[in-house]
């Protein structure tokens, strides 16, 4: 079948099944504008809105407007210009969303960098993206200037942060680095704004990096029509309006493409609140949620656990937040988790996942967003990840052919939308690979169901072979984490000389000791086909990256142990 017949097909079925009150076409609140235009809108509609909440200090509309005009107005006068690669090196604060609109209004590029780099990191992608200007923290300096020489930065601008906090406010001191022109943030928001020329949507706006397990990252080349794209149809899709109702509590770091969907560009776009907190804190975030309405956040399974295991839990209003979203990084959402969170939060609170995406897309592609009644997202196997953003494709192919399979059949993932990457930066050869015919192939396996909606299979570089058979680490982890008393599971390949390859399982408890690895792999062959059921082995913890995935590549060498001592 041809790719669009093909997706004729899967267009009507998904338009059977779209939850009420979501389009199927793609709509702009406020027109296909810039960020920092939605930003100016809204300082102009609503000037005293609560745009952005840190540690106690409240920066409205009006003023987020007047501060990113004026560190774009401090750039443009050390000469940043459309195009210049600007990194900003900081954590989750205010000053992250006023350097990221006062780069977006020069028409610069944003280049988030992870403030937790080590050296080594950090020249990596400086280096890579060529950035000569910096906007980091005053404790990240001495780290910068060792790694001067290896790129071609030369001029910082230096904040704390605790300098747009409400208490024990405190601004760095000018300091002289060699090799360095440091600025401080002070000076920056003291400079005449800056008017700033109409935006070009189609521009090069933002390098950010892909954070995978294995290679060195790459910078993901994305534009404002990317990003306004993304926000609009997500938005859309989940019934979230522009009517500065929406208030996003964020811990989950901004400097990751999902943290700036989410702490940036959500509420910004739809004129709402972004409550912002450096870190995660279970304390700190029932009492944000309390005090500040919050209507939605993002968390991990765990993240949401360790609030119901508070004692105090029931003395918090959580009466706002009407969407609660998670990710199943490590502990799988399941249905128990689902009921424990609306018994004590309320039903009007249902706990889902949140997105099917990578960095290459924008991260949010499919959403499960309508498919809770009944838990019918949790009782579809594998993992459900729903239907497509409007003006979103998805389809699966094969990967020797890249023609569409049928319905049911598993393949690779491939994504066609308008906020797929335009390519990685200086890096023609990785783009060709993955770019194909105006189609992103994810190296990610998959299905589609009757209704034209996704599931999630894992990675093709995951996919196990038994017997030429194929087996999906996604599938039985999910089938594994069913049993009561594991908590979580990651399946690995190892070399087999009858089999070619078996699944080898690593599993955490629930409780230490509650249960054998023998009886384990008992229960799987009763749960699963015996050519999935795996060995297993019993970890107190699992080696995570960076980006809160469990690193199975450090798993891989203990794997080939166990296969070769059976």
């Amino acid at each position: 079948m041809k790719i669009e017949e093909y997706l004729e097909d899967l267009r009507a079925r998904q338009a059977r099944v779209r939850p009420h009150g979501t389009p199927s076409d793609v709509v702009y609140p406020l027109g296909e504008i810039s960020v920092p235009d939605h930003v100016a809108h809204w300082a102009r509609l609503r000037p005293d809105r609560a745009a952005v909440v840190f540690e106690g200090r409240t920066v409205t509309y009006r003023e987020l407007d007047e501060l990113s005009r004026r560190v774009a107005g401090r750039l443009a006068s050390e000469g940043v210009g459309a195009g210049d690669r600007v990194a900003v090196h900081l954590p989750n604060c205010p000053q992250f969303l006023i350097a990221f609109l006062a780069v977006l209004r020069l028409g610069a590029v944003h280049v988030p960098v992870n403030p937790m780099f080590q050296g080594a990191e950090l020249a990596y992608e400086l280096e890579d993206c060529g950035a000569e200007t910096v906007i980091t923290l005053d404790t990240s300096l001495p780290l910068l200037a060792s790694v001067r020489q290896q790129t071609a930065v030369r001029r910082v601008f230096v904040t704390s942060l605790t300098e747009m906090a409400l208490a024990a406010a405190t601004a760095p001191d000018a300091v002289a680095i060699e090799g360095f022109a440091v600025h401080t943030w002070a000076q920056a928001v003291a400079h005449e704004p800056a008017g700033g020329a109409p935006a070009d949507l189609d521009a090069l706006a933002a390098l950010n990096y892909t954070g995978g397990t294995s290679g060195l990252p790459k910078g993901c080349m994305h534009t404002q029509r990317h990003m306004i794209y993304t926000i609009a149809t997500s938005a859309a899709a989940t019934r979230q309006t522009a009517d500065g109702e929406v208030v996003v509590l964020c811990y989950i770091p901004v400097f990751w493409i999902a943290g700036e969907d989410l702490g940036i560009l959500n509420p910004l776009m739809l004129g709402g609140t972004s409550v912002l907190m450096p870190r995660w804190d279970p304390d700190r975030v029932l009492r944000a949620i309390d005090t500040h309405k919050v209507t939605t956040m993002v968390g991990t399974v765990e993240n949401y656990l360790e609030l119901l295991d508070r004692p105090d839990f029931a003395s918090y209003d959580l009466s706002s937040l009407v969407d609660p979203l998670c990710t199943s990084f490590i502990r799988k959402l399941d249905i128990g988790v689902r009921r424990r969170w609306a018994t004590a939060a309320g039903t009007h609170s249902v706990l889902r996942e949140a997105a099917y995406g990578m960095t290459e897309t924008h991260t949010i592609d499919v959403t499960p967003y309508g498919f809770q009644d009944g838990d019918q997202d949790l009782h579809a196997e594998p993992v459900f990840c729903g239907l497509p953003m409007p003006g979103t494709d998805i389809a699966v192919v094969s990967p020797l052919t890249g023609e569409p399979l049928p319905l049911g059949e598993a393949g690779e993932i491939v994504v066609r939308s308008p906020s797929v990457t335009t390519g990685y930066w200086n890096k023609p050869d990785a783009t060709a690979r993955q770019l194909r015919d105006g189609w992103l192939h994810t190296g990610d396996n998959g299905r589609i169901n009757d209704d034209g909606c996704l599931h999630y299979l894992g990675r093709d570089k995951d996919l196990i072979k038994v017997k030429g058979m194929s087996v999906f680490p996604a599938e039985v982890e999910m089938l594994l984490c069913r049993h009561p008393d594991v908590h979580t599971a990651a399946v690995v390949p190892a070399a087999d000389p009858s089999k070619g390859q078996i699944p080898v399982a690593f599993v955490t408890l629930r409780q230490k000791g509650a249960v054998e690895s023998a009886v384990l792999r008992d229960w799987a062959r009763e749960s699963m086909a015996a050519y999935k059921v795996p060995l297993v082995e019993i970890v107190d913890e699992m080696p995570m990256t960076t980006t809160m995935k469990i690193r199975k590549v450090d798993l891989s060498t203990r794997a080939q142990q166990l296969a070769d001592d059976r």
